[in-house]
């Protein structure tokens, strides 16, 4: 009952084709390719221009996101802090009703 069952390997059924010989082949040279001709290299990209405008933009998305990001890491540390703060009370109050007993 508790001794695993190994299922069998079936066998096969119909025809079975018999395994093919492989004979070997000479092998002849090729003729060597022409090198590749020259290519001329792609124009360089055009610098990227700013405008007063997309300054503006680009400092007020990069101190949104620095905002954004300090308020979320204060929130966390508040969390963690309060919880501290709770669980010590918490220890204190359980410490004082074991000790009067």
């Amino acid at each position: 009952m508790f001794r695993p069952k190994i299922p069998t390997m079936p066998q096969p059924t119909g025809l079975v084709a018999l395994p093919a010989v492989v004979e070997p082949t000479t092998v002849t040279p090729g003729v060597p390719a022409p090198p590749p001709a020259f290519v001329a290299p792609a124009p360089a990209r055009p610098a990227v221009r700013l405008t007063p405008g997309t300054v503006l933009a680009l400092v007020g998305g990069g101190t949104a996101v620095v905002l954004v990001v300090g308020a979320v890491l204060v929130s966390m540390l508040l969390a963690v802090a309060v919880t501290a703060a709770s669980v010590a009370v918490c220890a204190v109050v359980i410490r004082s009703v074991l000790t009067r007993r």
